[in-house]
């Protein structure tokens, strides 16, 4: 059993973000989108993006500094006092992210122009990601220093599914409400390509090396009769 939720599972979620995000692509990049809904309300979803992303921006952060660079963030929680920050500022940026996705959740619950452009999809994306987050909120309240020992049992876990040599030892020992953390985690990677979140890859990462461009508009003609034009660089 442990084989085929922390080995096929996770090999399975990743084979469907990848080739189900292609087809997508190929099939309909166009709704590589948002699919936003500021238009038809605006001040609720503020109190509830606004928190949701920059919570989720940062811990997803921090998670991902624990991965790539274990010796080092290992290194930076060895501070006790260093420890104790980094857990304050993670517990503090994962109740905002839940907050501001349980307004967002409550915003498409019951506003109906809002619940009436809301797909079956996009339900089973908000429950996934509030169980998600309320799950780490819930593990870094009462299963403490996980800054910590997350470098010497997800990451090694992680590290030996990439490097293709799964090794389940580390995680299977683990409580279960932190073994079901990790594995809703790949749950929503799998619903990636089915969902909202494919916009993450539509980043325009390349107007940082694009050239500048002359963009050039025409005014109409005044009450001196002349026409103006300006140019700016953009």
């Amino acid at each position: 059993m442990n084989e085929v939720l922390f080995v096929a599972f996770p090999y399975v979620a990743v084979a469907l973000a990848i080739f189900g995000g292609v087809y997508r692509y190929r099939r309909n990049r166009f709704s590589y989108s948002t699919l936003s809904s500021q238009l038809l309300e605006n001040r609720t979803l503020f109190w509830g993006s606004v928190p949701w992303h920059y919570g989720i921006v940062i811990v997803l952060l921090a998670h991902l500094l624990g991965f790539l660079m274990p010796s080092m963030w290992q290194a930076i929680m060895a501070g006790q006092y260093t420890l104790y920050t980094i857990e304050i500022i993670g517990y503090a940026f994962g109740l905002a992210a839940l907050v501001g996705l349980c307004v967002l959740f409550v915003r498409r619950l019951t506003m109906e122009r809002i619940r009436a452009v809301t797909s079956p999809m996009d339900w089973v994306l908000l429950a996934d990601l509030l169980l998600q987050v309320g799950l780490g909120v819930y593990v870094s309240l009462v299963y403490r220093w996980g800054a910590d020992w997350f470098v010497n049992t997800a990451v090694p876990w992680l590290v030996s599914l990439v490097s293709l040599n799964p090794q389940t030892q580390y995680i299977t020992s683990l409580p279960l409400v932190v073994q079901l953390h990790m594995l809703n985690g790949f749950l929503v990677i799998a619903l990636f390509p089915f969902s909202r979140l494919v916009h993450l890859i539509m980043f325009p990462f390349w107007y940082l090396w694009r050239p500048y461009q002359l963009v050039i508009s025409n005014r109409p003609v005044t009450t001196m009769g002349k026409a103006h034009s300006d140019a700016e660089w953009a």
